[in-house]
């Protein structure tokens, strides 16, 4: 958004006229942002008050260097005070109680372009969780106004600020047992400080006599045709003065530009809403929309804004937007499912988290998103409004990720909150509710113009009680045009009824048949807010960097420590290494372990989303719980903390390719599966099976015809007595390879005793025997690879070729520097690949450019039953 009044346009284009682009801040742009040169330090190390701390001459040297957004842990840390901790338990011994003080956060700034006609307001878009806020000496707010993780706070400061040596003074508390703050629950430990802090921008904004506000655009679609829209362009028109004010507004998207006069009462606010009925340019011919991942592309537009009175711009605004609808619809089960563009697709997504002390920066959000894309999916779940600033979104938006944004299940019950809850969970007073009608409000006007966002999340596990319902839906009625679900969970409203999701589990590991044959808790039909196998264990590189040398084999309760901090369950890896040594034998060693649990984690992720799939339009929705690690952990991440990919990650890329071949578990058939958008014809699947000998025992080729957005079962296969690989290959018409997948079956299957269902976890009762894997014999790889330049990247081309009759099991590629670090982000289209008997399997890797000039890069391929190889990329 940018803002902009005439005086400091006049001032810009002069000064523009003199300087270069670079080092100047844009010439339309009212907003002066306060992120730099911050001082932090503790209260009671300070020996001052507000008024002096904002006064001038008063002395910060000592204090801490920080920038905003920033919690007071994330300043600490980048100060070099605390190291080394996340290794083992070294977390437990840091003191807390240096937070019970108050900390403050201090800059200054100039403001050499103010006039009299100028309105200058202060902004502060999160604060966590009281503040007093001083200027210039005098006390502008107080905590008992300013708290609220989630509020967002603008001060007139027009007649306190100065136009030189502004001083900004901000005295922040943590929050306390009851208030309602960001929320990691039980994933992993709570920040030591509560993340108390600036967490989000502050800046300051300069406007003419009239001010615009919360501009927004919204879209409807001819979801029949596709080749027409409507937009409504929203603004709130404040006029500063107590004089009339006439005007025009002035408005563009693309070249068409439109006009519309406007007459403000002295001190009036104007809440606007434009439709094509009265601009006919907001009717948009054959539009370009927006679409989720794998659909077709996540087209932008942008809207510039602008109030003019007697030919003077007074502000001004710029948002960018997407086209799109979105719709809900229930299947005739009674399932929820999303409609995009008048499409129904299959929401596919894990949920994220920032970092523990909110340090996420713009490199890591964007390595982030490019993961989630890379892995097929299309959607992430916010479980707690997250991101210290907008850029998330706007990388969902730049990705074509949806996102799913709402309220922490934090706020629900008592263990996390701290303070009683009941059914509806911990907001119950009208405090209470005013809290979260105006945090919400904020929100929504802060995160709406995000295409990326179709839906808003009102609770988490539970219910909002009635009375705070109704208040949501009329809030969100006025204000927004996309859906929300009252709750995660399988439950119903007295006010609207059913909500149509299910959050029945589970969160640990279950065998990949789980999906396919559970019909009543978290299989795959309906959707699934959140859900997971359970733990996805790192690569030794990054376990290292969290459990001491000494402590690395066997487990123990370092490795617990690093599992989720859950008051009932999840805290230690003994499921994981129940089903790891039933299943696969037990480990002989810290590698051997490793190696299993890539193993038995890839399967298991690959059966939680092709079930999903492959049981479309049955299921509607699956988000795995989670997508990454505040921290460094054991559980719950397709990546790991250090951002290094799991096998679990390219299960998951695997598993959501758009035209897949899928095994049915539970029916012992092949499904096909398209979820794009045009139907295909002449599809060709071709089946092998093979017995642990590596033996062919069967090979057939299907052809079929499959229509959009569906799965169809193809093929029904032998049933086997002993255990096989079977191996999947999918040809379009042209007979040219788009997709494969590979499986290890046993004769001997896996059962579960359903009576012991509880919320996390289906047991095992009977366990299928892979512990015959232990015996494949050695099998051999001839590599050869070559490079190319593309852009800003480097691609790594792999022929792998298996040249002798035995299956090469589980292989897995990776680049390392020269120290053997693992090089990220890269970008494997395949990975943790069995190669057949006298087969050739061609791969290839994406790697930025900058990478590969930074170290000398080598290849390293290992895997079940080769002899690892080493190559030095020239």
């Amino acid at each position: 958004m940018k803002k902009v009044s005439n005086a400091i346009i006049m001032l810009l284009i002069i000064a523009f006229s003199f300087h270069s682009f670079a080092g100047t801040k844009s010439a339309v742009s009212s907003r002066i942002q306060l992120d730099k040169n911050w001082k932090v330090q503790q209260n009671k190390k300070v020996l001052s008050d507000g008024a002096t701390l904002s006064s001038a001459g008063n002395n910060s040297e000592s204090w801490y260097n920080t920038s905003v957004p920033s919690t007071v842990m994330g300043v600490l840390t980048a100060n070099g005070l605390y190291k080394d901790i996340f290794v083992g338990n070294n977390y437990t011994k840091i003191d807390k109680t240096q937070f019970n003080d108050s900390w403050w956060y201090k800059t200054g700034f100039d403001l050499p372009n103010i006039n009299l006609e100028n309105t200058i307001s202060l902004h502060f878009d999160g604060i966590n969780y009281y503040a007093n806020i001083w200027l210039n000496g005098k006390l502008i707010a107080s905590r008992d106004k300013v708290f609220g993780t989630f509020r967002q706070f603008a001060f007139d400061i027009t007649k306190l600020a100065k136009r030189k040596g502004n001083i900004l003074a901000v005295e922040i508390f943590r929050a306390q047992p009851g208030d309602f703050n960001t929320g990691f629950v039980d994933w992993n430990p709570r920040p030591l400080d509560e993340n108390m802090g600036i967490w989000r921008p502050v800046y300051i904004e300069i406007d003419g006599k009239v001010g615009l506000k919360n501009t927004a655009v919204q879209s409807k679609v001819n979801t029949s045709t596709l080749k027409e829209a409507w937009l409504t362009v929203k603004t709130e028109l404040h006029n500063y003065t107590s004089n009339a004010v006439s005007g025009t507004l002035i408005g563009k998207i693309g070249e068409n530009e439109f006009r519309y006069p406007v007459k403000l009462k002295p001190n009036e606010t104007l809440d606007l809403s434009l439709t094509s009925k009265e601009i006919p340019s907001l009717y948009i011919k054959n539009p370009k929309l927006w679409w989720c991942n794998n659909l077709g592309e996540p087209n932008l537009q942008k809207l510039s804004l602008r109030f003019e009175t007697n030919k003077n711009i007074s502000d001004s605004d710029e948002i960018v937007f997407g086209i799109r609808e979105i719709e809900t619809y229930f299947t005739p089960e009674g399932h929820k499912g999303f409609i995009l563009n008048g499409k129904k697709i299959l929401i596919k997504g894990a949920g994220w988290t920032d970092d523990i002390f909110l340090r996420d920066t713009k490199q890591s959000l964007e390595t982030q998103l490019q993961y989630v894309k890379h892995m097929n999916l299309n959607t992430l779940r916010f479980e707690s409004i997250w991101g210290t600033s907008q850029d998330i979104y706007d990388l969902c938006d730049k990705y074509g990720i949806l996102a799913m944004v709402g309220w922490s299940c934090q706020w629900e019950w008592e263990e996390y909150l701290g303070k009683p809850c009941d059914a509806f969970g911990g907001i119950q007073t009208e405090a209470d509710v005013n809290l979260a009608l105006e945090s919400l409000t904020d929100q929504i006007h802060w995160l709406r113009n995000h295409p990326s966002i179709f839906v808003w999340f009102l609770g988490s596990d539970k219910l909002p009680k009635p009375e705070l319902e109704i208040k949501y839906k009329n809030l969100i009625e006025k204000i927004d045009n996309r859906p929300y679900l009252l709750t995660a969970g399988t439950r119903t409203s007295e006010v609207s009824g059913p909500v149509g999701v299910k959050m029945n589990g589970p969160y640990e590991y279950v065998s990949p048949n789980y999906w396919f044959e559970d019909t009543k808790n978290g299989g795959a039909f309906g959707f699934n807010t959140e859900t997971s196998p359970g733990a996805a264990i790192p690569s030794l590189e990054s376990i290292k960097k969290m459990v001491p040398e000494d402590k690395l084999w066997p487990i123990n309760s370092d490795w617990n420590y690093h599992c989720t901090h859950s008051a009932v369950a999840f805290r230690n890896l003994d499921v994981n290494t129940l089903n790891l040594e039933n299943r696969y034998g037990k480990a002989k060693d810290l590698n051997d372990y490793l190696l299993k649990s890539d193993v038995l984690g890839y399967e298991a992720m690959s059966g939680m989303f092709e079930g999903f799939r492959a049981r479309i339009p049955q299921s509607t929705g699956i988000i795995q719980w989670m997508l990454n690690s505040a921290w460094p952990s054991f559980y719950w991440q397709l990546y790991d903390y250090y951002l290094l990919p799991t096998s679990s990650y390219y299960a998951t890329r695997k598993a959501n390719n758009i035209n897949q071949l899928i095994y049915d578990y539970a029916k012992n058939e092949i499904v096909a599966v398209n979820e794009s958008l045009n139907p295909e014809k002449n599809f060709k699947a071709q089946i092998q099976v093979f017995d642990f000998n590596s033996k062919l025992l069967k090979t057939e080729s299907v052809a079929f015809d499959i229509n959009s957005i569906t799965s169809k079962t193809i093929y029904q296969l032998d049933n086997y007595p002993e255990n096989v690989f079977l191996d999947l290959k999918l040809l379009d018409e042209k007979g040219i390879q788009i997709a494969s997948n590979f499986y290890w079956l046993s004769g001997k299957k896996d059962v579960f005793d359903w009576d012991k269902t509880f919320w996390g976890n289906t047991p095992l009762k009977e366990y299928a025997d892979f512990t015959k894997l232990n015996d494949l014999p050695k099998s051999e790889i001839t590599t050869t690879y070559s490079t190319k330049t593309e852009g800003n990247n480097e691609i790594l081309n792999i022929t792998l070729e298996n040249t002798n009759s035995k299956m090469a099991f589980f292989i897995n590629l990776n680049v390392v520097d020269e120290a053997g670090n693992t090089i990220f982000p890269v970008f494997w289209d395949d990975n943790f690949v069995s190669i057949l008997p006298n087969e050739k399997k061609t791969l290839k890797c994406v790697i930025p450019k900058e990478l590969i000039q930074k170290t000398k890069t080598q290849l390293v391929i290992s895997g079940w039953n080769i002899n690892t190889q080493t190559y030095t990329i020239e």
